[in-house]
């Protein structure tokens, strides 16, 4: 069976894009932490990151570097933290989040109803700041 993910990779689910190539993607969280707090997600299911394979893992660190300037640009945060936890879904994802302190990065200070215009706001500048920095992967899907 599919993961929620992979729904909303295949479209059956909504979500707002902001990076897509031949490996991963990546969306915003519909329970941000922070405003544009933004999963990359690769496109093969892999319930834990060590199951990933070595060429993929790179990847989408090398996604998350971009995503993460775009993030940076975008908010200007203290630092755009990076962090694998993977017990919400089945399928490795990796959360980047604008932080001003570490509390920044609990889970239980989620929004878990954010304004749905202040989430496709956040996709827009973060897609825009990717666009600003030259980025290959810039989502067109919304």
């Amino acid at each position: 069976m599919a993961t929620l993910f992979t729904m909303i990779i295949d479209g059956d689910l909504p979500g707002r894009f902001v990076w897509e190539d031949e490996v991963c993607v990546a969306f915003l969280t519909i329970e941000p932490l922070t405003p544009g707090h933004t999963l990359v997600v690769p496109r093969r299911e892999f319930d834990h990151w060590l199951d990933a394979p070595a060429d993929l893992r790179a990847h989408l660190f090398e996604v998350c570097h971009e995503i993460s300037g775009a993030i940076d640009q975008a908010y200007q945060p203290e630092k755009v933290g990076l962090m694998i936890a993977g017990l919400e879904v089945p399928h490795l994802h990796i959360h980047l989040a604008a932080i001003n302190e570490l509390s920044d990065l609990d889970f239980a200070g989620v929004d878990r109803d954010p304004d749905a215009t202040a989430l496709d706001e956040a996709a827009s500048r973060i897609r825009q700041a990717l666009r600003d920095r030259g980025a290959a992967g810039v989502s067109d899907r919304g």
